[in-house]
């Protein structure tokens, strides 16, 4: 499975953190020159890849971080989206929802997650006193959520999801200057504790 962050601002350079982290590679992608990104990326970690934008959209799963208006840049690059899983991390102010950003991006298995936190607490590290801080996620391709549902866990984040875009993706949206009731609510999960191992002292 291939990786890559389509945009390498506050929120791309959050993303491309926690996979440097995990020791995941990433590829790295915006408008500018992948030389123009490479010392940033490498002060990041060594897996992360500045590529130029056609090389970055051959990846698998596709996370789209750049300003919410060049989401149609983004989407014209490919004539189809067929499959690739698109995560969006993008907030807008264009009166778009979620499932209007996906009708541009034709064939892609749309996935909305990643976006509710702030760039500095999404590049923090998630795991805090024994809890993972948790990110959410809504899609009409339940697959597709299960996927990204899994990179998260790798990335060290508790996924939950919240259902289908209209539903659960209208939770974790900026809509026309309004914010939805999840966005900005750094949530963490409890690990279970251990059962006993057999033969410990009760």
């Amino acid at each position: 499975m291939s990786y890559a962050i389509i945009g390498f601002g506050a929120i791309g350079q959050a993303l491309a953190r926690a996979f440097a982290r995990n020791n995941i590679e990433v590829s790295v992608a915006s408008r500018r020159a992948p030389e123009v990104l490479l010392p940033q990326a490498q002060a990041i970690g060594s897996t992360v890849v500045p590529r130029t934008l056609q090389e970055a959209l051959k990846a698998d799963v596709i996370f789209l971080a750049v300003l919410f208006e060049g989401h149609r840049e983004v989407a014209k690059m490919l004539p189809s989206w067929q499959g690739k899983t698109v995560v969006d991390a993008m907030n807008g102010f264009e009166g778009l929802s979620t499932a209007d950003v996906a009708k541009a991006f034709p064939g892609a298995r749309f996935v909305k997650g990643f976006n509710h936190l702030p760039a500095r607490t999404l590049a923090a590290d998630p795991n805090v006193n024994g809890s993972r801080r948790v990110v959410f996620l809504s899609s009409d391709d339940q697959a597709a959520a299960a996927q990204v549902a899994d990179l998260s866990e790798q990335l060290g984040f508790a996924p939950v999801n919240l259902g289908k875009l209209a539903e659960g993706g209208a939770l974790v949206q900026v809509l026309d200057k309004s914010w939805a009731p999840l966005i900005f609510q750094d949530l963490f999960k409890n690990e279970p504790e251990r059962p006993a191992t057999a033969g410990a002292a009760s």
